[in-house]
Protein backbone atom coordinates (compact mmCIF):
# COMPACT_ATOMS: atom_id res chain seq x y z
CA UNK A 1 0.00 0.00 0.00
CA UNK A 2 1.27 3.31 -1.08
CA UNK A 3 0.43 5.56 1.76
CA UNK A 4 2.12 8.56 0.35
CA UNK A 5 0.27 8.33 -2.64
CA UNK A 6 -3.05 7.98 -1.12
CA UNK A 7 -2.14 11.07 1.15
CA UNK A 8 -1.42 13.14 -1.76
CA UNK A 9 -4.22 12.74 -3.22
CA UNK A 10 -6.03 13.77 -0.47
CA UNK A 11 -4.33 16.97 -0.22
CA UNK A 12 -5.03 17.18 -3.98
CA UNK A 13 -8.46 16.65 -3.90
CA UNK A 14 -9.43 18.68 -1.03
CA UNK A 15 -7.47 21.27 -1.84
CA UNK A 16 -9.13 20.76 -5.53
CA UNK A 17 -12.55 21.85 -3.53
CA UNK A 18 -11.31 24.19 -1.47
CA UNK A 19 -10.37 26.79 -4.32
CA UNK A 20 -12.82 25.97 -6.94
CA UNK A 21 -15.80 25.54 -5.07
CA UNK A 22 -16.37 29.20 -4.41
CA UNK A 23 -15.88 30.28 -7.83
CA UNK A 24 -17.85 27.55 -9.09
CA UNK A 25 -20.69 28.89 -6.38
CA UNK A 26 -20.92 32.07 -7.88
CA UNK A 27 -20.11 31.35 -11.83
CA UNK A 28 -23.32 28.58 -11.30
CA UNK A 29 -25.37 31.05 -9.81
CA UNK A 30 -24.37 33.70 -12.43
CA UNK A 31 -25.25 31.59 -15.42
CA UNK A 32 -28.07 30.60 -14.01
CA UNK A 33 -29.52 33.36 -13.76
CA UNK A 34 -28.18 35.50 -16.63
CA UNK A 35 -29.47 35.63 -19.86
CA UNK A 36 -26.84 36.96 -22.72
CA UNK A 37 -25.69 36.06 -26.36
CA UNK A 38 -23.13 33.18 -26.35
CA UNK A 39 -24.36 31.88 -23.06
CA UNK A 40 -24.63 28.08 -24.73
CA UNK A 41 -20.31 28.92 -26.23
CA UNK A 42 -19.38 29.74 -22.43
CA UNK A 43 -21.02 26.42 -20.92
CA UNK A 44 -19.98 24.30 -24.03
CA UNK A 45 -16.18 25.90 -23.12
CA UNK A 46 -16.64 24.94 -19.32
CA UNK A 47 -18.13 21.51 -20.10
CA UNK A 48 -15.18 20.65 -22.72
CA UNK A 49 -13.18 18.58 -19.82
CA UNK A 50 -16.30 16.06 -20.22
CA UNK A 51 -15.96 14.97 -23.18
CA UNK A 52 -12.39 15.42 -24.65
CA UNK A 53 -9.76 12.36 -23.75
CA UNK A 54 -7.91 13.17 -20.27
CA UNK A 55 -4.62 13.25 -22.70
CA UNK A 56 -5.81 15.70 -24.59
CA UNK A 57 -7.00 17.87 -21.58
CA UNK A 58 -3.46 16.88 -20.01
CA UNK A 59 -1.16 17.91 -23.21
CA UNK A 60 -2.95 21.33 -24.01
CA UNK A 61 -2.17 22.09 -20.11
CA UNK A 62 1.73 20.57 -20.30
CA UNK A 63 2.13 22.84 -23.60
CA UNK A 64 -0.15 26.62 -21.17
CA UNK A 65 2.15 25.30 -17.86
CA UNK A 66 5.61 24.13 -19.63
CA UNK A 67 8.73 26.12 -19.25
CA UNK A 68 8.25 27.60 -23.04
CA UNK A 69 4.59 28.99 -22.26
CA UNK A 70 4.31 32.56 -20.79
CA UNK A 71 2.77 31.25 -17.78
CA UNK A 72 5.31 27.96 -17.17
CA UNK A 73 8.19 30.89 -17.83
CA UNK A 74 6.59 33.96 -15.03
CA UNK A 75 6.06 31.17 -12.10
CA UNK A 76 9.50 29.49 -13.00
CA UNK A 77 11.23 33.04 -12.26
CA UNK A 78 8.96 33.85 -9.35
CA UNK A 79 9.31 30.30 -7.71
CA UNK A 80 12.42 28.71 -8.93
CA UNK A 81 10.53 25.81 -10.29
CA UNK A 82 8.67 24.74 -13.24
CA UNK A 83 4.72 24.32 -12.75
CA UNK A 84 4.69 21.05 -14.77
CA UNK A 85 5.81 17.64 -13.00
CA UNK A 86 5.32 20.10 -9.92
CA UNK A 87 2.18 19.61 -7.26
CA UNK A 88 1.70 23.22 -7.91
CA UNK A 89 0.94 23.04 -11.62
CA UNK A 90 -0.79 19.74 -10.43
CA UNK A 91 -3.18 21.67 -8.49
CA UNK A 92 -3.51 23.90 -11.22
CA UNK A 93 -4.53 21.16 -13.71
CA UNK A 94 -6.84 19.31 -11.09
CA UNK A 95 -8.77 23.17 -10.95
CA UNK A 96 -9.25 23.47 -15.05
CA UNK A 97 -10.34 19.72 -15.25
CA UNK A 98 -12.70 19.02 -12.38
CA UNK A 99 -14.50 23.07 -13.33
CA UNK A 100 -18.19 21.21 -15.02
CA UNK A 101 -17.89 18.52 -11.61
CA UNK A 102 -18.59 21.68 -9.68
CA UNK A 103 -20.51 24.23 -11.79
CA UNK A 104 -23.17 22.10 -13.31
CA UNK A 105 -24.82 20.96 -10.59
CA UNK A 106 -24.23 24.42 -8.57
CA UNK A 107 -25.75 25.75 -11.62
CA UNK A 108 -28.89 23.36 -12.01
CA UNK A 109 -29.90 23.87 -8.15
CA UNK A 110 -29.68 27.89 -8.54
CA UNK A 111 -31.72 27.35 -11.72
CA UNK A 112 -34.39 24.98 -9.72
CA UNK A 113 -34.57 28.06 -7.14
CA UNK A 114 -38.48 29.31 -7.94
CA UNK A 115 -38.13 33.33 -9.04
CA UNK A 116 -40.88 34.37 -6.43
CA UNK A 117 -38.55 33.58 -3.40
CA UNK A 118 -36.17 35.97 -4.98
CA UNK A 119 -38.73 38.32 -5.89
CA UNK A 120 -39.95 38.06 -2.20
CA UNK A 121 -36.61 38.12 -1.08
CA UNK A 122 -36.03 41.55 -2.64
CA UNK A 123 -39.64 42.99 -1.40
CA UNK A 124 -38.30 42.52 2.07
CA UNK A 125 -35.88 44.48 1.53
CA UNK A 126 -33.15 41.94 1.79
CA UNK A 127 -29.55 42.78 0.20
CA UNK A 128 -27.55 40.59 -2.36
CA UNK A 129 -25.64 38.94 0.47
CA UNK A 130 -28.08 38.14 2.85
CA UNK A 131 -30.33 36.77 -0.03
CA UNK A 132 -27.62 34.78 -1.03
CA UNK A 133 -26.63 33.28 2.43
CA UNK A 134 -30.22 33.24 4.09
CA UNK A 135 -32.54 32.12 1.15
CA UNK A 136 -30.43 31.03 -2.17
CA UNK A 137 -27.93 28.64 -0.83
CA UNK A 138 -29.69 26.93 1.67
CA UNK A 139 -32.00 25.85 -1.09
CA UNK A 140 -29.09 24.93 -3.45
CA UNK A 141 -27.39 23.10 -0.97
CA UNK A 142 -27.97 19.72 -2.46
CA UNK A 143 -26.46 21.02 -5.63
CA UNK A 144 -23.48 22.59 -4.20
CA UNK A 145 -22.71 19.38 -2.28
CA UNK A 146 -22.89 17.15 -5.13
CA UNK A 147 -20.54 19.43 -6.31
CA UNK A 148 -18.73 19.05 -3.43
CA UNK A 149 -18.75 15.37 -3.89
CA UNK A 150 -18.47 15.03 -7.54
CA UNK A 151 -15.22 16.93 -7.88
CA UNK A 152 -13.59 15.49 -4.92
CA UNK A 153 -14.31 11.84 -6.01
CA UNK A 154 -12.68 13.12 -9.75
CA UNK A 155 -9.87 13.99 -8.24
CA UNK A 156 -8.96 10.93 -6.54
CA UNK A 157 -9.30 8.81 -9.54
CA UNK A 158 -8.05 11.19 -12.03
CA UNK A 159 -5.21 9.88 -14.31
CA UNK A 160 -4.85 10.99 -17.63
CA UNK A 161 -4.14 14.47 -16.93
CA UNK A 162 -2.18 13.52 -13.37
CA UNK A 163 0.30 11.58 -15.80
CA UNK A 164 0.44 13.68 -18.51
CA UNK A 165 0.92 17.26 -16.22
CA UNK A 166 2.62 15.75 -12.56
CA UNK A 167 3.99 12.33 -14.00
CA UNK A 168 4.69 10.03 -11.68
CA UNK A 169 7.54 12.03 -9.16
CA UNK A 170 6.86 9.90 -5.44
CA UNK A 171 5.88 12.62 -2.86
CA UNK A 172 5.30 15.07 -5.49
CA UNK A 173 2.90 14.28 -8.11
CA UNK A 174 2.03 9.91 -7.69
CA UNK A 175 -1.35 10.08 -6.77
CA UNK A 176 -2.91 6.96 -5.70
CA UNK A 177 -4.22 6.17 -9.31
CA UNK A 178 -0.91 6.67 -10.71
CA UNK A 179 0.11 4.33 -7.87
CA UNK A 180 -2.04 1.66 -8.69
CA UNK A 181 -0.82 2.05 -12.77
CA UNK A 182 2.32 1.46 -11.75
CA UNK A 183 1.73 -1.68 -9.71
CA UNK A 184 0.21 -3.36 -12.59
CA UNK A 185 3.08 -2.44 -14.84
CA UNK A 186 4.94 -4.26 -12.47
CA UNK A 187 3.09 -7.28 -12.18
CA UNK A 188 2.14 -6.59 -8.69
CA UNK A 189 -1.33 -7.29 -8.94
CA UNK A 190 -1.33 -7.92 -5.04
CA UNK A 191 -0.76 -4.35 -4.26
CA UNK A 192 -2.81 -3.23 -6.74
CA UNK A 193 -5.74 -4.71 -5.98
CA UNK A 194 -5.12 -3.46 -1.98
CA UNK A 195 -5.18 0.35 -3.41
CA UNK A 196 -8.33 -0.04 -5.52
CA UNK A 197 -10.29 -2.17 -3.01
CA UNK A 198 -9.18 0.97 -0.71
CA UNK A 199 -10.16 3.50 -3.12
CA UNK A 200 -13.44 2.00 -4.20
CA UNK A 201 -14.07 1.75 -0.54
CA UNK A 202 -13.32 5.34 0.01
CA UNK A 203 -15.13 6.67 -2.74
CA UNK A 204 -18.30 4.48 -2.06
CA UNK A 205 -18.52 5.52 1.90
CA UNK A 206 -18.15 9.61 0.78
CA UNK A 207 -20.64 9.29 -2.05
CA UNK A 208 -23.26 7.74 0.22
CA UNK A 209 -22.52 9.64 3.43
CA UNK A 210 -22.82 13.11 0.76
CA UNK A 211 -26.48 11.35 -0.60
CA UNK A 212 -27.36 10.85 2.95
CA UNK A 213 -27.08 14.19 4.38
CA UNK A 214 -28.43 15.98 1.04
CA UNK A 215 -31.66 13.79 1.80
CA UNK A 216 -31.71 14.77 5.43
CA UNK A 217 -30.74 18.79 4.65
CA UNK A 218 -33.41 18.32 2.10
CA UNK A 219 -36.36 16.55 4.52
CA UNK A 220 -35.11 19.38 7.17
CA UNK A 221 -35.72 22.53 4.63
CA UNK A 222 -38.89 20.79 2.66
CA UNK A 223 -36.90 20.84 -0.26
CA UNK A 224 -37.23 18.13 -3.82
CA UNK A 225 -34.21 16.27 -4.08
CA UNK A 226 -31.72 17.15 -6.78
Amino acid sequence: MDWHALWLSLQLGGLTVLLLLPAALFAGRWLAYRRFRGKSLIEALLAVPLVLPPTVVGYYLLVSLGGQSPIGRWFEQLSGHTLVFHFSGLLIASIIVNIPFAVQPIQRAFEAIPHEVRDAAACCGMSYWRTLWRVELPLAWPGVLTGLVLTFAHTLGEFGVVLMVGGSIPGETKTIAIAIYDRVQAFDFSAAGHMSLLLLVFSVTVLALASGLGRRFGRRHGLPEL
